[in-house]
């Protein structure tokens, strides 16, 4: 249970800048023995004394009162943060899957920006448990993700249905392959990513056909999987595909798309069920759709 106000550490704040309790209740516009009668009070909440008051000399504060001060000010500062941002609306958050996010985000975030200019819009990326969570807590308003890992609390319009691929060293036997299978994989050991939701997906993918594949490395990140493949580390497996046939060293990496229409997955557009009731909102994800199907 809280004993003492934003208005009784307000108090605390004047007489600690104005060192004097008539200036301090000037400022407050409150009496000055009302003022005083406050600060004993807060000092016996606290249990320790913060001023040292003596008739005629200027308020001292004490070691602790400048320690308990640093941290009401924060306190203060906060709570006027928290007022002014109900004063105009908060940005609207598209989040993306990091691994989409360098090939969807900015074209999303232009499309948005010109559609609704009376917006404020911003980006923000993250792993599948990481969205979850973030739209969740309302720290993300909409996001655009593989559909891996996110529950039946969300509604999701799908952009688009889409099969992994396989990054492999040049050199390896399957790169000349046009396509290649779980099958074919399973016989080699494979790069996951080493986030829960996706090693999970995974996992379940090569368990449901009785597969059961070799995981030599676990990585967290896209370009972290294409230099080991490109090393002969181990086949990964991606549902992103950059572009390019360099890793970030230079190294040459082969990119073979994977055929099994079991391992097919979508990409689409993923946000809370409670959000249905805002027309707003929903105009938004229209103008997505159309943006990025």
């Amino acid at each position: 249970m809280l004993y003492n106000t934003l208005r009784q550490y307000e108090y605390l704040v004047a007489v600690a800048e104005l060192r004097s309790l008539t200036e301090a209740a000037r400022r407050l516009n409150v009496s000055q023995p009302s003022l005083s009668v406050a600060i004993t009070r807060i000092e016996e909440r606290l249990g320790t004394r913060l001023f040292l008051r003596r008739k005629g000399a200027p308020v001292e504060i004490t070691p602790q009162g400048h320690r308990l001060l640093g941290r009401i000010r924060e306190l203060l500062l906060l709570a006027e943060g928290i007022e002014r941002s109900s004063d105009s609306p908060a940005p609207f958050v598209l989040g993306c899957f990091e691994d989409l996010a360098p090939l969807q985000l900015a074209k999303a975030l232009d499309h948005l920006r010109g559609r609704f200019a009376e917006v404020s819009f911003e980006g923000a990326e993250g792993r599948f448990s990481d969205l979850a969570a973030a739209l969740d807590e309302g720290r993300v308003d909409l996001a655009i993700s593989y559909d891996v890992g996110f529950g039946a609390r969300f509604e999701r319009r799908v952009l688009k249905t889409i099969l992994p691929v396989a990054f492999l060293a040049p050199d390896h036997p399957l790169a000349r392959n046009a396509t290649i299978t779980l099958q074919e994989l399973a016989a080699h050991p494979l790069i996951f990513f080493s986030e829960e939701l996706s090693e999970g997906f995974m996992t379940t993918l090569f368990e449901a056909m009785r597969l059961s594949p070799t995981v030599g490395h676990r990585v967290r990140s896209l370009e972290m999987m294409r230099s080991l493949a490109a090393h002969g580390a181990g086949i990964g497996i991606s549902y992103s595909a950059p572009p390019s046939s360099l890793c970030y060293d230079g190294r040459p990496v082969a990119t073979v798309p994977i055929s099994t229409s079991d391992a097919a997955t979508e990409i689409a557009l993923i946000w809370q069920r409670l959000r249905d009731a805002d027309p707003a909102f929903l105009e938004i994800v229209a103008a997505l759709e159309t943006c990025l199907a």
